[in-house]
């Protein structure tokens, strides 16, 4: 049940396929070494998804730094605010999540296409909800810029 959601929310994370299940087998692992310190079911999703971010995170700082100038590259291409979901092609609205920097793409990936609540993502990111708000409100703007534009500049600045 869980598998596809995470897998998608891990790959939104890591450089490559190969990383993404890496990724979530260690979230797995993680997750069943640690089940018993949840004590609400309702937060499970909260929980899953946290594990996985603490994981990716974990991972990343560990890579050399030439692995990680790709991913240092796409989170200096800017901010992140619109409602990617209304736009028709999806590929162009991935691959406009895909430049984005990571706070904003987390939290949109989070909301929009893993359906957690505001709360729900404060709590996996560890930020305040008023953080999560302003990520999705910039990341939907630089999103629209991305595919107004198809410039591939998600913050306009070109």
């Amino acid at each position: 049940m869980w598998e596809r959601p995470l897998f998608y929310y891990l790959r939104r994370l890591a450089a490559t396929e190969a990383d993404t299940w890496d990724f979530l087998q260690e979230t797995w692992l993680r997750v069943f070494r640690s089940m018993h310190a949840l004590r609400d079911p309702r937060a499970l999703p909260a929980f899953l998804y946290a594990t996985a971010r603490n994981v990716a995170i974990t991972r990343l700082r560990l890579r050399p730094a030439d692995e990680q100038s790709a991913t240092q590259l796409a989170d200096e291409h800017g901010a992140l605010d619109c409602a990617f979901l209304a736009f028709d092609d999806a590929e162009e609205v991935h691959h406009a999540l895909d430049r984005l920097p990571l706070p904003q793409r987390e939290a949109l990936t989070l909301y929009f296409l893993q359906d957690l609540s505001i709360d729900e993502i404060a709590a996996v990111l560890g930020c305040p909800a008023g953080t999560v708000k302003s990520r999705l409100h910039y990341g939907k703007q630089a999103i629209r810029k991305f595919i107004e534009n198809g410039d591939g500049d998600v913050t306009g600045t070109n």
